[in-house]
């Protein structure tokens, strides 16, 4: 009985290590591991007016948002070119003034984005 316990154990340990290197190999995308650019994407609902109308305010919560993204640009690309930013009527050649609108310092500048630059 003790026998069999210890290869119960040892089959179980030899699963927990296979799952956990089929996640590590699987890597992580542009936004990392526990998101995806469309999850980002939804956390800019509040640029949406901003990204729209180049003439709209941006709001102080669309500009912490996109700081935080910003540290980022390969997620931010990522982002703009999601389902999610194409759904939501987003202007790209709008949207991607709203760094320079919310005054970010530190703001990707000349980066690629598909055939956009940022």
């Amino acid at each position: 009985m003790e026998a069999y316990t210890k290869v119960f154990c040892l089959l179980g340990l030899l699963v927990f290590v296979s799952i956990s290197e089929i996640h590590r190999v699987e890597g992580a995308g542009e936004c990392g591991k526990s998101t995806t650019p469309d999850n980002e994407a939804l956390k800019l609902a509040p640029c949406v007016p901003a990204a729209k109308n180049e003439n709209a305010d941006v709001s102080r919560s669309c500009c912490d948002q996109v700081q935080k993204l910003g540290k980022n640009p390969s997620c931010l690309c990522a982002v703009m070119l999601s389902n999610t930013a194409k759904l939501s009527g987003a202007d790209p050649k709008v949207a991607i003034t709203i760094p320079k609108r919310c005054n970010i310092a530190n703001r990707p500048v000349g980066y690629e984005c598909g055939r956009k630059y940022i």
